[in-house]
């Protein structure tokens, strides 16, 4: 039997979904950092034909309902054609602490690798660390990778596992850490291995094994208490120059962008676009107050 029997099936049209997770790419590829592409190549490897074409279409109408991720698994729910949403499961293979161990001797002797990954940044060709240690960053085999819908689908992957890998690809590019999660290694156990990979002195436990080379940081030396009692109480004067020169920052929202994107935006605009301007109108409205209370001098 033919596969084209399939095509006298008219296609389904999902049922609109509120609040659902917009893909950033309005059209074209998605991702746009070498590590989410990276990701949805392996997505578009299954060659499942037009199935790609509508998981792309899905993931930018905001079917997909929600994204959960833990370590090694991806759980969502995406809005298909019926009432009920359909239960969608991603199963990555983790890598053992064994692994971990020879990765985080490898990275060790790699500082820039270290300080890209420090600063949220994912090197370029970390990946040949990685196959130095037998071992790949990204499911490389059908036996790293399971998934799974609800839906009455024959294919799989399916459209709307397909959805939600293009939704994680765009969630890579905001936050590279989430593959190492997917791997088994949290963001903040990464990060504190690789801080530690630099000193010496006692071993820490580094994503449930021994890192060497971590000390315990030194307390701050703690400001000595003012023997003034009146001062202590009351406080006093503050200097002039206490706020030092004020001025409009030269970047606006500038905390804003350090923060990075939302995690799986739902909005039709990105975050950064609408809080700007409310950015640029405070700084001004706060200048304007400031200079106002300047020339009129300190109130009585």
């Amino acid at each position: 039997m033919s596969w084209r029997y399939y095509d006298h099936f008219p296609r389904s049209t999902p049922k609109a979904a509120k609040g659902g997770i917009k893909a950033q790419s309005k059209r074209g590829g998605f991702g746009n950092s070498w590590w989410a592409k990276r990701w949805i190549a392996v997505l578009e490897s299954f060659n499942i034909g037009e199935r790609l074409g509508r998981g792309r279409s899905y993931a930018r109408r905001g079917q997909v309902l929600s994204i959960d991720i833990e370590k090694g698994k991806v759980k969502a729910r995406v809005q298909g054609s019926r009432p009920r949403p359909y239960e969608v499961a991603l199963q990555v293979k983790v890598l053992s602490p064994a692994d971990w161990r020879k990765l985080a001797q490898a990275l060790s002797s790699r500082i820039l690798f270290v300080a890209k990954l420090l600063a949220g940044e994912m090197p370029q060709d970390i990946e040949q660390v990685f196959d130095g240690a037998g071992l790949s960053l990204f499911p490389s085999k059908s036996k790293d990778l399971a998934t799974s819908c609800s839906c009455p689908d024959w294919s799989n992957p399916c459209k709307h596992i397909a959805a939600v890998y293009y939704l994680l690809g765009e969630e890579f590019d905001r936050d590279p850490f989430l593959i190492f999660k997917l791997r088994g290694m949290e963001r903040e156990e990464l990060l504190a291995g690789l801080a530690q990979t630099g000193k010496g002195g006692s071993r820490k436990e580094f994503g449930g094994m021994e890192c060497p080379g971590a000390t315990e940081d030194a307390a701050p030396p703690l400001d000595p208490i003012c023997a003034d009692g009146e001062v202590f109480w009351k406080g006093s004067r503050l200097p002039e120059d206490l706020l030092g020169e004020v001025r409009i920052p030269p970047l606006r929202a500038a905390l804003l962008k350090r923060l990075g994107g939302f995690p799986f935006w739902r909005g039709n605009r990105l975050i950064q676009e609408a809080l700007e301007p409310v950015y640029s109108n405070a700084s001004q409205r706060g200048m304007d107050i400031f200079l106002y209370e300047s020339e009129r001098g300190p109130s009585r």
